[in-house]
């Protein structure tokens, strides 16, 4: 296959082949005899001349009868039950002379006409939708009588404390305390004020939004999603979080160092972003609904960032390590330092552990929603976030996705046996370079299968693999050869063993994470130990570079990500204008 060419499905020949398959099974079968001989056993109803109207009708009554029973039954064919048997079910004519018959066919006639004739309107049953109670609550579920002037009265008591009663950003920290909510709200509440463009938020014009959000919003998520969403939405896009975001940089103590390298604020920012997007929205939309906030725990990490000082415990979204970590193995790989990265440089990723045509699905779009970077043939740092995440660690749900989606080269839902041998061919080939007999295909298959044990002979779903727990077995077997050879030194018993004690310790990518950072770490220390001149940098890169990747900020957009849903030219954002 060319580079860069996707094979399409045939829709087609994939829907004849799932109707051959639903044929097959004995369920359809036992359902298809059934109505069968439902149909053949039908009673034929004799019609006599004086009473043909009223048998018409009654034979008909009894079909539809029939018909319903078929339908609201077992079978799952409703179309079988009005077949051609219904010419063949009439009664036929009898030894009566002809005018008998004609006598009868205009008794039948007279009796259809005196019945449309006399057919009158059913009175419908008054509508019991009225006693149904309300179960779909979008904004939250209302909670017991809230006493909003109470909140209210509160409030205004915080910004009488205030000059004028206008709190600036610096005195949000207070209004979000009688707001009842955490104190990093704070640039929420007062962008939602409209603080941004006047430096300040009265306390009338807080108080009427306040008002309106407690009026409409009875969650913390419905809140949260309100005082961050643009006008008209309900839902967050990657954009929203920004200002949020650049609140905590300039306010939280543990990342008070970062406020004499600002160049970097940009980047922290995107790393978090993305880590949002890739936990908190499931459904791959690039947008983030009041459900998907409500289901994750973001805001549960929202508000540790007051009670936790030392950022890196907050491992989920706000970890400055985890942020280093990835920055530096991006850095390495993006060699003309532009900020994007294209096919040779990703595989030189981990020593070129991955193989190239993972490398190609990953650039065909499959995973990755950036059009611009797609037509030049490369990723953006936000998408080797998420490329780097779930490489380190396949066992998350949207890791498990991630990569299902790479190796669904048809797009059908399902990885055929084709599929996997697609993959595992070039990894044959590097165990042959490496002088390695690969095993074959047939016998790695069966491994593959007794692994993952999937509901259906000869396809694996996405569900058979969220179902196994060494989903990072089955991956690094196909496209990973250094993993596929560390777990090949191990025996099945001990990863077993490890699959099902890890529930309880960290993740793979935090123990990865904290590795990383231990050896760049001590790769820094050893560098001042030779370099005398070495001044000691709070950044992934040594001054010259920084200086270089702070001229390449001034020339590119501010924040740069993946999302075909945005509106907005991320080139032309300008942040500094936005937040000065």
């Amino acid at each position: 296959m060319s580079p860069g060419k996707v094979l399409q499905p045939v829709l087609k020949m994939k829907v004849d082949e799932l109707f051959l398959c639903w044929l097959s099974q004995p369920a359809t079968q036992l359902t298809l005899k059934d109505c069968l001989r439902r149909i053949k056993n039908e009673d034929k109803p004799e019609i006599s001349n004086g009473n043909s109207g009223k048998g018409k009708n009654e034979w008909l009554a009894n079909k539809n009868s029939n018909s319903k029973q078929c339908i609201l039954g077992d079978t799952s064919l409703p179309l079988l039950s009005f077949s051609p048997q219904l010419s063949t079910a009439l009664p036929l004519a009898t030894s009566a002379s002809s005018r008998n018959v004609s006598n009868v066919r205009a008794t039948r006639r007279s009796s259809g006409t005196r019945v449309i004739q006399t057919k009158k309107e059913e009175t419908l049953p008054p509508s019991l939708s009225q006693n149904i109670p309300t179960f779909y609550f979008p904004r939250g579920c209302p909670k017991e009588k809230v006493d909003i002037d109470a909140v209210i009265a509160k409030i205004e008591r915080t910004f009488s404390e205030f000059p004028n009663e206008r709190a600036t950003l610096e005195d949000m920290g207070k209004v979000a305390k009688a707001c009842e909510c955490p104190l990093y709200w704070k640039g929420p509440l007062f962008y939602c004020a409209g603080g941004e463009r006047t430096g300040y938020v009265s306390v009338h014009k807080f108080v009427a939004m306040w008002r309106k959000i407690l009026q409409t919003c009875y969650d913390d998520a419905a809140k949260f999603v309100h005082l961050l969403m643009n006008p008209g939405c309900n839902y967050l896009v990657q954009e929203d979080f920004i200002p949020f975001l650049q609140d905590v940089v300039n306010s939280h103590p543990g990342l008070s160092f970062l406020k004499e390298a600002s160049e970097f604020h940009s980047r922290y920012i995107t790393t978090v972003i993305q880590r949002i997007f890739y936990t908190v929205n499931r459904s791959w939309s690039g947008k983030i609904t009041c459900n998907e906030l409500r289901k994750s725990n973001f805001l549960q990490n929202v508000a540790l960032l007051e009670e936790e000082a030392d950022i890196n415990q907050l491992t989920e979204y706000f970890s400055y390590e985890h942020f280093y970590v990835i920055y530096c193995k991006f850095w390495e790989l993006d060699t003309d330092h532009d900020l994007y990265i294209d096919r040779k440089d990703l595989a030189r990723h981990n020593d070129h552990a991955i193989s190239n045509r993972m490398i190609e699905r990953i650039f065909s779009g499959a995973v990755t929603r950036g059009r611009k970077a797609q037509k030049d043939g490369k990723i953006s740092y936000a998408d080797f976030v998420w490329f780097l995440i779930s490489e380190e660690d396949k066992k998350t749900p949207t890791s498990i996705e991630y990569w299902f989606r790479c190796m669904d080269l048809d797009g059908d839902g399902a990885l055929s046996m084709y599929e996997l041998e697609y993959f595992y061919e070039e990894q044959c080939q590097k165990l042959d370079n490496m002088a390695i007999e690969p095993l074959p295909f047939e016998d790695c298959l069966c491994q593959m299968l007794d692994l993952v044990k999937p509901q259906y002979e000869g396809k694996i779903t996405l569900h058979d693999l969220k179902r196994c727990k060494l989903t990072n077995v089955f991956f690094d077997t196909f496209f990973n050869i250094e993993k596929y050879l560390d777990h090949e030194q191990k025996d099945q018993f001990s990863m077993l063993r490890d699959g099902e004690s890890e529930s309880q310790e960290i993740s793979d990518w935090e123990r990865y994470a904290a590795e990383e950072y231990d050896i760049l770490v001590a790769e820094e220390a050893a560098s001042d130990q030779w370099n005398d001149g070495y001044e000691a940098e709070l950044n992934p890169v040594d001054h010259q570079k920084a200086n270089v990747l702070k001229y390449q900020m001034e020339k590119r957009p501010f924040f740069e990500m993946p999302s075909h849903l945005a509106d907005v030219d991320l080139d032309e954002y300008d942040y500094e204008e936005d937040f000065e």
